[in-house]
This record gives structure tokens, C-alpha cells and sequence, in this order.
């Protein structure tokens, strides 16, 4: 062995050496489970961890046969006596786009908290087997990526024309606005202890889906401290109920960032996922009526969020299983084309989407994917277990598959990296 690889290997001990020292001394390591958890999933993707991480992986390995002991114990009484039955019947009235109360809303936080925390192998609660098969509105979708030929009047890629990549008019707005990124203090002046709040508007999907990734960013080391995830998307919110000056969810949304300890004028990015319920006027003109309310939304954003630079849209998932007429296919499908064409409508020059009266927009995670056909570019498939019991909504694991593609595009997408990871 080089004298290079010994100093590797000697720093490694030490590292070893100074992350144990509380187990060397009779205590246990604290473990923080949501960033072993990334860790895990990081290893098995195949990345290479630092050496530090590495470190509290192999710890963590360690500790998890005790832990998984330790949650077994603790969860099965702490079943006992909460009302399921309660809970499923307030989501499904969530699932069908109507208004909570603040105390079934702890119910059904509840309910997810201890489906996520069951012990391993205890089964999920009754109706969550899916027997789901595909509509046939959903069979012969293409995934707007990977869209060769027409469909409809509309023609393929994220951005029209076949292409994925953002136009370099398009990028030249988005580069402005990133220079205008900075940790902002709660009067929007620059500061070094300032935040960059990144914070979501939507429906029930976009607060099931954001509020996964707010967990996992936060457990990712790679996150900058300086960034502020606040999750304001609402159940039954859709976008309609959004487009207006005066609409409660804004009022709800001021009142979450109060709650996160941020103000409007520190809110820099948005993540905007929206749908309308109940469609069924038709593609085209459901796709225009989505397109109209979405740049209503980010018109009134740039009003109260006077330093928000930046939107990044996404469309809903795969909607072949949905069991009601919320949002059904084709018509998850087709808002990517609303979304799509509020981006065109931009990058054409659309004075009430100017930058100043609109941040810049850009697509963020395109999430539809053609069922259990795996997408070309990254292998995502939407099975029965990835839905609700309206197979509109999804389950946990659909909603922590979102979260992975947030994350995914946060930390690598070269118009959201610059600021979202630390330096």
C-alpha cells in the first residue's frame, strides 16, 4: 500500500475512532433513522458515500437490529385504540376533493404516521390491496419525454419540438433569475443568515407528494442549511380554487410559512403541481381551462412572493387506475400539455408572463409514467399498490416515489443545484 492509500486508511480509522467514541464509552451513537434511511438508499443506487457517511451507515447497520426491536415493542399497543375506520373515512372524503377540519386533519396525519412506522412485515390496513387494471382511456399514452408523433393537436417533448432541454431563451431567464437567488432576511434584504424558502402550491396530490420530500431533504446532508421547505399545497385546493386574488388557500399558505418562521418575502422557488377536478369538458378545452387558472396562480405568486424567482411545474401521475371521476385519464395525462403551454406562452414573449409580473417557469420532475410499462428514460412504472383506494391519490409508496424524483431533481437539475445543495 502507497503512502497515499495508508493516509486514507489512517483518516478512515480516525473517523471511525471519534464517531464512536460515545458507543467506546458505554453510549449509544444517536442514530437519526431518516438520514439512515437515505444513506441506505443512496448505497443501494450504487453511489459512493463520503467517508464520514460511510461511518454512520455502518453504525446505523449496527444499531437497526435493536431499533427494529425497540419499534415492534412500542407499536403494537400503540394500535390499540385509534379508530381506523375514522381515519379511512375522513381520507377518502380528502381523496374526493372535499375540506378537512384542523382535527381530522391530525387523524389522518396520524394514520400515516403509524402506517409508516408499523413494524416490518405487519400488514397495511384492509383496502390497501389494489385489484386495480388499466381504463382504457390510459392504454396508448406516451409519456410527453418520449412522444415521437402527435397526440391530438400536440406534438412531443417538455418543451415542444420533440426536445427535453430547456431553449436557450428560455435558459437565459432562468440564469437571471438564478443570479437573483440569495439567503433573503424576513424584509427580503440579502443576509448570511437569511432563507431561501422553496415552498409547494397544489392540491392533495402535491401536499401528499411535498410532504414526503420535505422529510427526506431535510435528512439529506447534501440540502443547504439555508434552505426552507414549506409544504402549502392543500387537500381539495385544485386549481381552480387557487385562481383568485382573495382565494382562502393563499390566507392558509401565509399561515404556513408564519409557522415555518418565514415570510412572503423570502419565498424564492416554487414547486407548482395542479389539476381541476371533475374534467369533462374535453381535452383541448380542459387543457386550455387548466393552462388560463395556472397563469392566474403564478401571476398572483409574483404578487405576494415579490422575490420569487423561479416556478418549476409538474403534471400529475398516472391516473389508469383512478376509480372516480376526479381526474381521470386521459386527462392526468393531458395537463403536462396545460403545463407545457403556460411555458410556451412565456417563452413567447406573453407580457402578463413577463418577469415581472411572473417568475420564470420551467418544468420541474415530469412525474406521469405509462403504467407498469416502464418509462425509457429512468425505468418508472405506476403499479395498484402506488394508489389510494380511489386510485387517484397516491398511497405512501407512491407518494414517497414522488419525493425520490423531487429529490432527485433538486439535487441535480443545473437550474435548481446551485442553490438548493451546500456548498
Amino acid at each position: 500500500m502507497g503512502v497515499s492509500g495508508r493516509m486514507k486508511l489512517l483518516a478512515y480509522a480516525l473517523l471511525c475512532l471519534f464517531t464512536l467514541a460515545p458507543a467506546l464509552h458505554g453510549e449509544e451513537t444517536k442514530i437519526d433513522w431518516d438520514r439512515a434511511k437515505i444513506l441506505h438508499e443512496r448505497a443501494q443506487r450504487g453511489e459512493t458515500l463520503s467517508s464520514e457517511d460511510q461511518v454512520y451507515y455502518d453504525e446505523a447497520k449496527r444499531q437497526f437490529p435493536a431499533h427494529k426491536q425497540q419499534m415492534e415493542r412500542q407499536q403494537q399497543p400503540a394500535n390499540e385504540g385509534f379508530d381506523w375506520q375514522r381515519a379511512k373515512e375522513i381520507h377518502a372524503r380528502q381523496q374526493k376533493g372535499e375540506a378537512i377540519t384542523a382535527d381530522e386533519q391530525k387523524i389522518v396525519d396520524e394514520a400515516m404516521r403509524r402506517f409508516q412506522n408499523r413494524p416490518q412485515g405487519q400488514p397495511v390496513q384492509p383496502g390497501a390491496v389494489r385489484d386495480f387494471v388499466p381504463s382504457e382511456a390510459s392504454k396508448g399514452l406516451v409519456p410527453l419525454t418520449e412522444l415521437k408523433d402527435k397526440y391530438l393537436q400536440w406534438d412531443g417533448g417538455l418543451y415542444g419540438g420533440g426536445s427535453n432541454e430547456v431553449p436557450a431563451a428560455q435558459q437565459a431567464l432562468a440564469t437571471k433569475a438564478l443570479a437573483a437567488i440569495h439567503p433573503l432576511n424576513a424584509e427580503g434584504k440579502p443576509a448570511e443568515d437569511g432563507k431561501i424558502v422553496l415552498m409547494s402550491i397544489g392540491m392533495s396530490n402535491t401536499t401528499m407528494e411535498f410532504s414526503q420530500f420535505v422529510k427526506a431533504a431535510n435528512a439529506d446532508e447534501r440540502k443547504a442549511a439555508c434552505v426552507l421547505i414549506v409544504d402549502s399545497a392543500q387537500g381539495g385546493k385544485a386549481a381552480k380554487q387557487w385562481a383568485a386574488n382573495d382565494a382562502p388557500p393563499w390566507t392558509v399558505a401565509e399561515q404556513r410559512l408564519q409557522a415555518a418562521g418565514a415570510t412572503p418575502q423570502q419565498v424564492q422557488v416554487l414547486w407548482i403541481k395542479q389539476a381541476n377536478m371533475g374534467p369533462n369538458a374535453g381535452s383541448v378545452a380542459e387543457a386550455k381551462r387548466l393552462q388560463n387558472d395556472m397563469q392566474t396562480i403564478v401571476s398572483l405568486a409574483k404578487e405576494k412572493y415579490p422575490n420569487v424567482q423561479l416556478a418549476f411545474l409538474s403534471s400529475r401521475i398516472y391516473a389508469g387506475f383512478a376509480q372516480t371521476p376526479l381526474n381521470p385519464e386521459p386527462y392526468a395525462y393531458e395537463g403536462a400539455f396545460a403545463m407545457r403551454g403556460l411555458i410556451l406562452q412565456q417563452m413567447k414573449g406573453d407580457p402578463v408572463l413577463s418577469p415581472a409580473k411572473s417568475p420564470v417557469l420551467l418544468w420541474g420532475p415530469y412525474l406521469w409514467g405509462a403504467g407498469s410499462n416502464s418509462r425509457k428514460s429512468d425505468g418508472l412504472v405506476w403499479k395498484p399498490e402506488d394508489f389510494g383506494g380511489d386510485g387517484t391519490h397516491p398511497s405512501i409508496l407512491g407518494a414517497q416515489k414522488v419525493s425520490r424524483l423531487l429529490l432527485d431533481f433538486f439535487t441535480n437539475d443545473a437550474n435548481a443545484k446551485g442553490w438548493f445543495v451546500k456548498k
